[in-house]
């Protein structure tokens, strides 16, 4: 591990300075100027996904994200004096139901000229559609199927802000070949979630980039239901097969079980817990509030998985003071400050820079459609709220920008993480359990992650 960079960065404080806001947008924010004025017309920003089932601890606060940030953009202009509305359908993860969302988003006498999904599963669905629709996505999943087509080599109408999970993967591998001393024999067993999301990173692209960097891949996965409750065999399975590495492709509950497995399972010296960029979020470090290590924190304390955006305990980031202020002035409740909010305001920026361009390109927002918008997105070069960068050379539909980071719990005196249970900061939520405050500490600074696309 880089002991240095680790060192320097358990002084970040989880508090952000919170600072007036001035009338108009702050001066890190770089937009297109407009050659249009909108004033008085209003820009849809359509969605559909799971916002009440397994993905609900994750999406829900993208609801609210959206709102704040859209409350924040019209009062400052919107885009180019156009004010945002959202338009959303819930699916609750059931396929049938986000092809009856598609179908009365796409039937409407004015088409979305830019749709946003949630799920890697609603991306391979819709990818045809959306090609003959024409209509792009934006979406913060992403896989080689729903991105790329079935032999991953027709870039499609959908666009990641993230890198794909398969590239997630590889780059994990690099950061443990990379730490021999944190991981001396590594040995990876991945377990996760059935289905197009789970199953994303477990492919032959990303265990043979493993292997060439010296990292085992166990050649059998295991998956569980995020309904399951007790995977204790599942992860026993990877062990006695040499795992000392779990990586999973899961959200909310899902790593959170598996950490809870290994603490059950006394494994916790033995066995790092690893995962997506999700795996990260803070719905899962609250989730695993009643699952608890022997040192007294939440079982997840020392997940270790991409950050592939500037995060919370960054207070220096204009964009998170930005957000937190907003955050706070809107008096949003901390299991809202999640990977979903930060997404809603940098959606919401994006769209106001998507449709400055396209209305200076077409000259009037009826003349934009999503063949345009499909045109600006191939070509753009864009940091929403400087949290990540947009940009889609040589036909990619992923971003690469990544990093490592861990999760770990706030001490009592907010210095830095918390070492047990005893010296964490501790919250009363009044349901019988103690809240303990999430960190993700950055392990490395943003660097490209290796391109595992079938053929590449």
């Amino acid at each position: 591990m880089r002991k240095a960079l680790l060192l320097v960065l358990l002084a970040v404080l989880i508090v952000v300075p919170v600072g007036a806001q001035e009338e108009g947008l702050p001066d890190f924010i770089k937009h297109t100027p407009c050659e249009v004025d909108l004033t008085g017309q209003t820009i849809p920003i359509y969605h559909l996904g799971d916002i009440s089932a397994s993905y609900a601890f994750i999406t829900q606060p993208l609801l609210v994200g959206l709102t704040d940030a859209i409350a924040y953009y019209n009062a400052r202009g919107g885009a180019c004096g156009a004010t945002f509305e959202q338009v959303n359908r819930d699916t609750a993860g059931d396929p049938a139901q986000s092809q009856a969302a598609y179908d009365d988003f796409s039937s409407r006498e004015i088409k979305p000229d830019v749709l946003v999904l949630y799920a890697s599963g609603d991306s391979e669905l819709l990818r045809t559609q959306l090609a003959e629709d024409e209509i792009p996505v934006m979406i913060s999943a992403g896989s080689v199927d729903g991105l790329y087509g079935e032999n991953a080599d027709e870039p499609g109408w959908v666009f990641a802000s993230n890198p794909i999970y398969v590239d997630q993967f590889g780059d994990f591998c690099e950061f443990v070949a990379a730490n021999p001393e944190m991981y001396p024999d590594p040995v990876i067993g991945y377990i996760s979630w059935p289905g197009a999301f789970g199953e994303a990173a477990f492919q032959p692209e990303s265990i043979a980039y493993c292997e060439a960097a010296g990292v085992d891949v166990l050649d059998t996965p295991e998956y569980f239901l995020p309904s399951a409750t007790d995977i204790s065999t599942n992860v026993q399975n990877l062990v006695d097969n040499g795992a000392n590495i779990l990586y999973t492709n899961s959200l909310a509950s899902g790593p959170v079980i598996v950490a809870k497995t290994v603490v059950d399972l006394g494994l916790e010296d033995d066995v790092q817990v690893a995962g997506v960029n999700w795996a990260l979020d803070t719905s899962v470090a609250l989730l695993s509030r009643t699952a608890i290590g022997s040192d007294g924190l939440p079982a997840v304390n020392g997940l270790v998985g991409s950050l592939p955006f500037h995060w919370y305990s960054e207070p220096d980031h204009p964009g998170i003071q930005l957000v937190v202020s907003q955050f706070e002035a809107n008096e949003r409740q901390l299991s809202q400050r999640n990977i979903s909010y930060l997404l809603g305001w940098a959606l919401v920026d994006t769209y106001v820079e998507l449709y400055a361009q396209a209305v200076n390109q077409a000259g009037s927002l009826e003349a934009v459609d999503g063949a345009l918008m499909k045109s600006i997105l191939e070509t753009i070069d864009y940091y929403p709220l400087d949290l990540y960068h947009l940009n889609y050379p040589d036909g990619l539909r992923s971003t690469s920008a990544n990093r490592m980071a861990m999760i770990r719990y706030a001490n009592a005196d907010m210095t830095g993480p918390a070492t047990s249970g005893d010296d964490a900061l501790k919250i009363d939520p009044g349901d019988g359990t103690t809240l303990f405050v999430p960190l993700l500490i950055p392990l490395e600074d943003f660097a490209p992650a290796p391109d595992l696309r079938p053929g590449q």
